[in-house]
């Protein structure tokens, strides 16, 4: 089918009418499955990173020096690699057409200027066109799209769900859709440019000021330095538009995020809001009766425009999102847009960056977003226990403090905003980040994040250009040096990866699959910590335990996160444990989950439970009740 043809039904089938009708269909589907709650594993890669096999790395290289990773690569039998990881939802990032740096006017697309572009590969979140993908990625460039959706429909095949980036809070300086679905305009173009603000402009402006290129410091030269006619210190902007964080000079500052432009959402420059707030009761409700409460309420352009982006790809067969800055648009839109999505589709995967903990619950509650990055205290405080410097008994607040969300709080160790677990200066071990793991994956019901080259270690060391060294950079063309070990010439195999990559990546894949089929980490949680921490001896600030359950399924979990010394100890369940769990004065024989190859017994006496746990440095245990 031809792309014109694609888009032409595809504009069709957004609107509402149409969505009604599936509503009503998945609703009878629901009514005849059982459906059985599991934990969510969810594989972040970077799309033109993931299948690149060349290995030059040439700081600021070009494609032809450094290559890129296409659609096609990712084979049916890659995807199933991903899958047996234990993985159970894919985000392909950078696949929304963004700025690059390559001339693809042979198929209508504009030139981008390297003066508002980070990177030769471009910033995936300065998106130049929703609706389309990446040329990048594409084969042929003139069929992207299609491309695209043959990996949809590759990996809902292998048993993946699709999530893909939307960014609302701000797009390219030089948004331009080449494929709007007929009847959508695009972002600013009604816009009134004579005045800061609108309630229907889609940007903010500084009338009669024209944008000007930020001050380079430190040294940097666009495209390190390279000498080209478009490298002049210009942008055509008139009048200049505020920045995408805020920043509302005409020539915004070299750290401001410069290649982007704010979304205004009805949002005036002194804080008011233009649109109608939620009643507070609504933090209670159901997406249904968000939905209904939008009904026939005057909402702002950008509002609209972002809810038919997202629809469009919902029905492209897309499963899911991951929003950009979340935190940085109102709490109503997201009331507006997801309980849009969740219309269309119930099981959408709506995850969305917020790092202010004191707008967690507005977010999941009155936002309707299913899950909200876990970065500011789990991670973090796991960051600081992996680097020596952090104690464990820090962990248990934590999730005490997130109880009643704890659902919804995504967890993860990496991702394209973090260093490498691998990097000096993170851990500057893999093997760092197993206890941690084990941590992250069975401590809460909430979804596991693992961001590719993770598995195997990746460090993230190269100097790409843009991008530094300690995070494999989302700004160049470059290659995963574990990674493309373990891709070994698209065999997928791990033929080139040496035993170290090979072993870690063996735990990852147990792990996974043990917290993707495991009733008890969906069930209750108790953490043991501050008792062990008071009465048992040797066990100290570097272990971790606690229990997880349900009716057919008792946990105890235990990681060490020393790199050095073994610990052993006769480790205590208490008294209110040993009831829930409703044992018996006895023993009772508990044998470890990720390698089969540690048992050891619980004796209660008197109902409370003493079992002696021997655990080497970085070693954890899942103890299973036999």
């Amino acid at each position: 089918m031809k792309l014109k043809e694609i888009l032409f039904f595809t504009c069709i089938a957004v609107f509402f009418t149409s969505c009604q009708k599936e509503v009503k269909q998945i609703e009878k589907k629901k009514d005849m499955a059982v459906v059985t709650q599991k934990k969510q594993v969810v594989y972040q890669v970077f799309t033109r990173l993931f299948g690149n096999t060349n290995t030059t790395n040439k700081p600021w290289g070009t494609i032809e020096e450094n290559g890129v990773g296409k659609f096609e690569d990712f084979t049916d039998k890659a995807l199933t690699e991903i899958k047996d990881l234990g993985v159970t939802h894919i985000w392909y990032t950078g696949v929304p057409h963004h700025d690059v740096i390559r001339d693809y006017t042979d198929f209508g697309i504009s030139n981008d200027d390297p003066d508002v572009v980070k990177g030769r590969a471009g910033s995936p979140y300065a998106v130049k066109d929703y609706y389309n993908v990446n040329p990048d990625l594409a084969v042929d460039p003139a069929k992207r799209l299609e491309e695209f959706l043959a990996l949809i429909e590759r990996s809902h095949k292998a048993g993946l769900k699709v999530i893909i980036d939307i960014v609302p809070n701000h797009v390219a300086r030089n948004y331009k859709s080449l494929t709007n679905p007929e009847g959508t305009e695009d972002f600013g173009a009604s816009d009134d440019k004579t005045v800061v603000y609108a309630k229907d402009n889609n940007f903010y402006y500084n009338p009669g000021e024209p944008f000007v290129v930020p001050e380079w410091l430190n040294g940097y030269q666009v495209l390190g330095g390279e000498k080209r006619t478009d490298i002049d210190s210009k942008f055509e902007e008139n009048p200049a538009k505020w920045t995408g964080n805020g920043s509302r000079l005409s020539q915004p500052h070299m750290n401001d995020w410069y290649e982007t432009v704010k979304i205004n959402y009805g949002v005036s420059p002194d804080g008011q809001k233009d649109f109608d707030e939620l009643p507070q009761d609504y933090a209670t409700k159901d997406y249904k009766a968000h939905f209904e409460f939008w009904q026939g309420k005057d909402v702002p352009s950008s509002w609209v425009k972002f809810r038919d982006i997202a629809l469009y790809w919902t029905k492209l067969g897309v499963d899911g999102f991951r929003y950009d800055m979340a935190e940085m648009v109102p709490v109503e839109f997201w009331s507006y847009m997801n309980s849009s999505i969740k219309t269309v589709n119930e099981d959408a995967f709506l995850l969305a960056e917020v790092y202010n903990p004191s707008m967690y619950r507005d977010y999941i509650r009155k936002g309707k977003m299913d899950y909200l990055y876990d970065k500011v205290q789990l991670y973090d405080t796991l960051k600081h226990v992996m680097q020596g410097h952090g104690w464990t008994d820090n962990i248990p607040p934590i999730q005490n403090d997130l109880k009643d969300i704890e659902h919804n709080m995504l967890h993860f160790l990496e991702n394209h905003d973090e260093q490498r677990i691998a990097s000096p200066d993170f851990a500057g071990s893999a093997l760092k980040g197993k206890p941690a793991m084990v941590v992250s994956t069975t401590i809460s019901t909430s979804p596991t994040l693992v961001y590719f080259g993770q598995e195997l270690g990746e460090p993230g060391a190269e100097n790409a250009g843009f991008g530094q060294p300690t995070r494999t950079s989302i700004f160049d063309y470059v290659g995963v040096p574990h990674l493309q070990r373990w891709v070994n010439d698209k065999a997928f195999d791990g033929g080139q990866s040496s035993p170290e990559e090979l072993e870690l990546r063996d735990f990852y894949k147990r792990l996974l699959n043990f917290t993707i089929n495991s009733p008890a980490l969906m069930g209750e949680y108790q953490e043991i910590q501050a008792h062990n921490r008071a009465n048992t001896e040797y066990y100290n600030e570097k272990v971790l335990s606690y229990v997880r359950w349900s009716d057919g399924e008792k946990l105890l979990v235990v990681s060490n996160f020393n790199g050095e010394n073994t610990y052993g100890f006769e480790l205590q369940i208490p008294q209110d444990v040993i009831s829930k769990w409703q044992l018996k004065d006895g023993e009772y024989t508990f044998e470890d989950q990720l390698y089969k190859s540690y048992n050891t017994t619980l004796k209660i006496t008197n109902g409370l439970g003493v079992m002696r746990v021997d655990v080497k440095p970085l070693e954890s245990f899942i103890l299973k009740l036999q």
